[in-house]
């Protein structure tokens, strides 16, 4: 039985054809180490590398050099705060965030740093109000995801960084559900962007990005070789080299310069208003059939939807839709805190994320078999 992937906002799938072309021809003859050796096979793949992250760092209108390959979207933000928090002081994250923002400023917290949790709220300026007034003197950083994971919740992010750069807060943005959709770039406010290559950008699994506006300096949490400034102890104190140690995973990278191209070609506001036209028909026929969406009016949301079918648990229901051969998330999705947020809490929602593979009549044949659990 053919799989339909409803999961994207995990991982995208299934992956552009021009990224697929990359990776095997990546394998096949870019396999020296770049930045280590003068001889062509490591000029050859560098070069690679260096087109991929140019075409990466002008997507989000940003600097060559201050965009750093990470492992995923989980890594760019360890980097990102525990760079920017080393030497203490007050955090801020909203209550949407997932656990790759919770769990490194709840680490932070055991040592030298505190932090504070904003309140989402439906009204956009009562959540930069609830970000405004937890500001603190020793405020160094504000952390917010783009969009819920969760619900898709669009957060205004753009104006919570012009807030934080009046105030001379660094503000690190989690575009895990934003990047690849949403119009996401360096600059007003935003310093740091933490995006997951393996999702909207639609690279593999293993790629993401922290892209720098250049303005801060973030400590390291990793030190080691970066084929520069070979004779110091100390880790070289400019970008890339500052915060990638060792070798790149140079595949991934050339692989997610294609990703982007992608979807440049297509572009994010086809992607996103295809993805949303699915998650809205997808919504509207669950509350038409009684099904609970985690909806509400007046919010601006990424593709997508959570809901919950009655006398099931989000894993039955999940597990039930993947035995007719569509794969669908159920249960916290790494957001405890965003559940508990929504009073979901501490059985979860059946998730469905669409991509820009995905189409009308797939939906309708999903939204069938929910009709036959309920």
């Amino acid at each position: 039985m053919a799989q339909v992937n409803f999961d994207n906002a995990a991982t995208t799938f299934p992956k552009p054809d021009n990224v697929k072309r990359a990776m095997v021809k990546s394998l096949k003859k870019y396999g020296g180490n770049p930045g280590r050796s003068g001889h062509k096979l490591s000029l050859d793949t560098a070069n690679e590398v260096y087109k991929a992250r140019r075409r990466c760092a002008e997507f989000f209108s940003a600097e060559t050099e201050n965009t750093i390959f990470t492992q995923n979207c989980t890594h760019a933000l360890n980097l990102a705060i525990k760079g920017i928090m080393a030497d203490g002081g007050h955090i801020i994250i909203s209550d949407m965030e997932h656990n790759s923002v919770l769990r490194p400023v709840h680490a932070l917290s055991q040592k030298n740093c505190r932090y504070s949790i904003a309140k989402a709220e439906t009204d956009d300026r009562k959540t930069i109000g609830n970000f405004e007034h937890l500001i603190q003197n020793d405020t160094v950083a504000v952390v917010c995801t783009a969009a819920s994971n969760v619900t898709g919740q669009i957060m205004p992010y753009d104006r919570i960084a012009e807030m934080c750069r009046k105030r001379g807060i660094c503000f690190i943005l989690d575009g895990a559900q934003g990047c690849g959709i949403l119009p996401i770039e360096v600059g007003h406010g935003i310093n740091f962007i933490c995006a997951a290559g393996h999702k909207g950008l639609y690279g593999p699994s293993g790629t993401g990005l922290l892209v720098s506006d250049g303005l801060y300096t973030p400590g390291t949490i990793v030190e080691g070789g970066t084929g520069s400034l070979s004779m110091l102890a100390e880790q070289p104190d400019f970008l890339p080299d500052r915060l990638e140690s060792g070798t790149v995973n140079t595949v991934g990278a050339i692989a997610l310069g294609e990703g982007v191209r992608f979807v440049e070609t297509v572009s994010r506001e086809e992607i996103l208003r295809h993805e949303t036209e699915l998650c809205d028909y997808f919504a509207d026929s669950l509350l038409d059939m009684g099904v609970t969406v985690y909806r509400k009016c007046g919010v601006k949301y990424a593709p997508v939807v959570s809901f919950n079918v009655k006398g099931r648990t989000a894993e039955e229901t999940a597990s039930l839709l993947d035995k007719k051969g569509f794969c669908l998330r159920g249960g916290l999705h790494c957001s405890g805190m965003a559940h508990t947020a929504i009073g979901t809490a501490p059985d979860g929602t059946v998730r469905f994320s669409p991509s820009v593979f995905n189409h009308r009549y797939q939906v309708r044949a999903l939204l069938h078999e929910i009709k036959k659990i309920l």
